[in-house]
């Protein structure tokens, strides 16, 4: 990638993500600059997702010519200028991010062909699969626990699948075993997924979306359509716990991700352990708080934050180290059983383009 495509999405990456730009450094030298372009790319396509005053067919327009983008410069810069022209995109970063949109399409045709192939598929994935959700998105949930799998997917399992593929290519011991990664790779995504809904489900509301699954409610006595103060009903807060539980194990699969990394792959190991850290201890503040109105109320302090990133990185190079931190960050968070799992099992699903 050229010094110029380098210093832009350095420079646009902690405007759109203080996380990412943390632990994307802590890959190795060659994965960088893939995984910040997959990254920015993905905050691209959210941005159509995020705009509530959007109509789906206009997001379907947008979402294809963001596509086209990765291989037409012309298509990229009618991508941006569109989606700028629309007046909805208002925060400054956001903004300056879809300016940029044809500078970062630019890098990604800078990128090896076997990277471009692996970030072309997820970015796909995703486009066409938010596409489907939006004629779903509403106040009151999804209407099962199956959709809520499937937008995990959509949005964050088809990256972990990414990340694997790019992984892969970094030692031989991940290459070897790249089908059981991937597997489990999907699982991670959703853990963080879920977490991230379960964070900021009341904030959502506020934009008229919410992504809980109604029929996990339904089971205990709450129908989130008809009910206004979800947080004062004991089902709903039973419903939370439980999605909690949902949460923590597929977190713990993503632990077990973590450990099949080799040992001396200490950066991906870093960047994979810093994030289920980070997800276990906000589902620990949700779990204690079931009742909270606002993200606020659950987001993790900064001394937590460096907590976790200190012991992550005192024990990544020693699976023992690493499998005591991880029991510790599981400590009393509620656990369902197997047979409990059901629909909530994550899985790979197959996506077409929205009609």
């Amino acid at each position: 990638m050229s010094p110029a495509s380098l210093a832009l999405q350095d420079r646009l990456l902690p405007g759109v993500s203080r996380t990412f730009a943390l632990t994307i450094p802590q890959l190795p030298a060659s994965l960088r600059p893939a995984i910040t372009n997959a990254y920015l790319l993905c905050r691209i396509a959210d941005t159509v997702e995020d705009s509530t005053e959007m109509a789906p067919d206009e997001k379907d327009a947008h979402y294809r010519c963001l596509l086209a983008g990765l291989a037409d410069a012309a298509a990229a810069r009618e991508f941006s200028e569109a989606l700028l022209g629309t007046g909805l995109v208002q925060d400054p970063l956001e903004r300056e991010l879809i300016a940029e949109t044809p500078g970062v399409l630019r890098a990604f045709g800078e990128l090896p062909v076997a990277q471009q192939a692996a970030l072309r598929d997820c970015v796909t994935t995703m486009c066409h699969g938010m596409a489907g959700f939006e004629r779903l998105k509403n106040p009151y949930g999804l209407p099962d626990s199956g959709c809520l799998r499937d937008y995990c997917y959509v949005v964050a399992g088809c990256v972990g699948e990414m990340l694997t593929r790019l992984f892969a290519d970094t030692h031989p011991r991940i290459r070897e075993q790249q089908e059981e990664l991937r597997q489990l790779s999907v699982a991670f995504g959703q853990g963080l997924q879920m977490t991230n809904i379960l964070k900021d489900v009341w904030d959502d509301r506020q934009r008229g979306i919410c992504w809980l699954p109604r029929d996990v409610f339904a089971a205990r006595g709450i129908d989130l359509v008809q009910t206004d103060d979800w947080q004062d009903h004991p089902g709903y807060r039973d419903g939370i716990r439980f999605l909690v539980a949902i949460a923590h194990h597929h977190l713990r699969l993503a632990q077990a991700y973590t450990l099949r990394i080799p040992a001396s792959e200490v950066g991906i190991r870093r960047f994979c352990s810093w994030s289920i850290g980070m997800a276990l201890a906000t589902l620990r503040k949700i779990a204690d708080h079931p009742g909270y109105t606002a993200g606020e109320q659950v987001k993790i302090s900064r001394r937590r934050l460096r907590l976790i990133v200190a012991t992550s990185n005192l024990s990544v190079g020693s699976d023992t180290l690493l499998r005591g931190v991880f029991r510790l960050g599981c400590h009393q968070l509620p656990r369902v059983r197997e047979q409990e799992i059901g629909s909530l099992r994550a899985s790979r699903l197959t996506v077409k383009p929205a009609r």
